[in-house]
């Protein structure tokens, strides 16, 4: 899910149950301009942060523990992550998609589009 600066959701990708969600980080990015990005250490990907130094934007991403070289990162910028994270629990408060009732991805993503659309209108 990528959200704006003032924490509304913008666009979904769905994934499977057992899929990484850093793959769909490009495509999820991708026609979007921002001046930062920000993201958890799952996203701490080479192809990734080469993609959003391309679009002109700062990449707010702690690195992970294993790296040979640290990268270093906006930790005051960092802190805005929980925009995010409360995105996501606005939207889990919609039963439907907090438990996946939907067996269907394509009834899945209208119920979070219906959802984001309440909350875009709070």
């Amino acid at each position: 899910m990528a959200v704006d600066a003032g924490g509304q959701p913008i666009r979904f990708i769905l994934t499977g149950g057992q899929a990484s969600d850093a793959p769909q980080a490009v495509p999820l990015l991708s026609g979007i301009k921002s001046t930062h990005v920000i993201a958890d250490k799952g996203y701490d990907s080479n192809g990734i942060l080469s993609y959003i130094d391309s679009q002109g934007a700062i990449a707010v991403i702690p690195p992970r523990s294993n790296r040979r070289v640290l990268r270093t990162y906006d930790r005051g910028l960092y802190k805005e992550r929980n925009l995010i994270e409360r995105s996501f629990n606005r939207l889990k408060c919609w039963r439907r998609i907090a438990t996946r009732y939907d067996r269907r991805s394509l009834y899945f993503m209208a119920a979070l589009h219906l959802a984001a659309a309440v909350t875009w209108s709070n």
